[in-house]
């Protein structure tokens, strides 16, 4: 019995693996047909490297400049997970209040938009005024510009919450504590992970965007060394680690939506699309 259902677990395991590559199979395909033209276009026109480098070289320049790039790669991870775990802990109980109280609705909410309206490049230079070249500026940046995305999504969904349900919970004698834990707060989970992928990606412009104004390493000082010494073959090389970051950051956030809300429409059609059965996933509870 045992052997039987860890048989079931693997075929389950590799329809899944099959179901994924064909469903990435589209945008691997387009991305590698970008990179193809990048590299034939730049050989047949015969571009200079330091105008545009093609896609070999940007590849062998973080090879090359690896040690350099890892070191400031480690201190840009550090500002964007301490920014974004203060985003994550401020901003979800501030739009728990926002949804619960009218009063902080029409005052604390309108104050949260008028800070969003100021540039945040324009007060970036205030923070390195006030607290120096540290690692304080860079996290109230990636703060600053991940926190409105968030904030945003929560109250929307703990806003919407259907009346009906309301009303069942309250006939129920249900705590208000446990309404929230078990009804009102699952049914924005959507909505919040959707402003998670989003504030993460703002996450990573803001600390690039903080080393850019006052830094003494990241890789947003690292891109302003690069372009002062016009080393265009690293300007690029950090581009693709960027956006190779902001990929890994935004698949984490998806893979924790799908063990979080696998109820969630959204993930049981990408179930039902696999060709699964419900038994499937019986057999690997």
């Amino acid at each position: 019995m045992q052997n039987t259902t860890y048989k079931e677990a693997r075929r389950l395991r590799i329809k899944r693996m099959v179901f994924w590559f064909k469903n990435s199979l589209p945008g691997i395909i387009s991305v590698l047909g970008v990179i193809v033209i990048w590299e034939l276009s730049v050989r047949i026109f015969d571009i200079k490297e330091y105008i545009l480098p093609s896609p070999s070289a940007s590849v062998m320049a973080i090879i090359t400049y690896w040690n350099a790039i890892r070191s400031n790669l480690l201190t840009t991870l550090y500002e964007i997970g301490l920014g974004f775990g203060v985003t994550v802990l401020i901003s979800i109980p501030i739009a728990t209040m926002i949804s619960y109280s009218k009063i902080f609705q029409k005052t604390l909410y309108p104050f949260m938009v008028f800070v969003q309206l100021i540039p945040k490049v324009a007060i970036a230079p205030l923070f390195v005024i006030w607290f120096g070249f540290g690692v304080m500026p860079k996290i109230l940046m990636v703060f600053l510009l991940s926190f409105f995305p968030l904030l945003m999504d929560a109250v929307a969904g703990l806003q919407s919450l259907n009346p009906r349900l309301y009303s069942m919970a309250r006939t129920m004698n249900d705590s208000e504590w446990k309404f929230y834990w078990k009804i009102k707060l699952p049914n924005a989970l959507p909505h919040i992970f959707s402003g998670l992928k989003t504030s993460i990606s703002m996450a990573t412009v803001g600390a690039v965007v903080a080393e850019f104004l006052g830094a003494d390493s990241g890789l947003g000082y690292l891109l302003l060394r690069a372009n002062g010494d016009i080393n265009t073959k690293l300007l690029f090389a950090i581009l693709v680690v960027l956006c190779l970051m902001g990929m890994v950051f935004f698949m984490i956030m998806g893979f924790i939506e799908k063990k979080v809300i696998p109820w969630h429409v959204s993930q049981r059609k990408n179930l039902k699309d696999d060709g699964t059965k419900k038994s499937d996933f019986r057999a690997t509870a």
